[in-house]
């Protein structure tokens, strides 16, 4: 099986789900679907992305495409375990690359999910401050190399634990208060690009009016 026959397959189950349930999915909605970087991508990801953003809501598309994902394979399960197995082979073979359907299929969580994860971070978080702390009040080398007589680069640790902190409350905490889904990485990294760009384009456009 290809990628593409594989998108193909769950993609049109979704479609077959969502009229059973008499949910509306547009063909746009069914093209975001298809989302991807790279060579595998159908279509430019960056105009895509932009037509997806410019409709709809990305958190509620996210929650009702989920939803019709796991319908529509409870109901495989059930009345097809080929289709089921197919499924599964079309999952298997997508996690071998970076594809946004695998985001969708993957928003639902199951009850009390979240909670445990803000309880993990919390205790991870924790835990490296302890170690962080304790290397500072005892004056612990990293580096136990006789020739090595600099400090611990109080900085570096302070640095990994605000990072790791602003994750966990980015993609655990805030979802959790909010009741939205966050974007995904792919998806933050499009707005960063296009800020950017959209930046660019605006000081190149000022600097030509200047001349003019």
């Amino acid at each position: 099986m290809q990628i593409s026959e594989a998108k193909h397959f769950l993609v049109s189950q979704t479609a077959v789900q969502a009229a059973l349930d008499g949910v509306p999915l547009s063909d746009l909605e069914k093209r975001m679907m298809y989302f991807t970087e790279g060579p595998d991508a159908s279509e430019d990801p960056i105009v895509l992305n932009d037509e997806f953003e410019a409709e709809y809501d990305t958190p509620t598309y996210e929650t009702k495409v989920s939803k019709l994902l796991h319908r529509a394979y409870a109901r495989a399960k059930k009345e097809n375990p080929e289709t089921a197995r197919t499924w599964n082979e079309s999952i298997r073979i997508l996690k071998k690359g970076d594809h946004y359907i695998l985001v969708l299929w993957g928003v639902l969580r199951p009850p009390y999910d979240n909670v445990k994860l803000i309880s993990t971070a919390f205790l991870v978080v924790a835990l490296l401050l302890g170690i962080i702390l304790t290397a500072e009040h005892y004056h612990f080398h990293w580096n136990r190399a006789p020739q090595a007589h600099g400090s611990t680069p109080v900085w570096l640790g302070r640095l990994l634990l605000f990072l790791m902190a602003t994750f966990y409350a980015y993609y655990g905490v805030f979802p959790w208060i909010f009741k939205k889904s966050p974007l995904s990485p792919t998806q933050l990294f499009f707005k960063l690009f296009r800020s950017s760009s959209d930046e660019t384009s605006d000081q190149h456009s000022g600097k030509f009016n200047q001349k003019s």
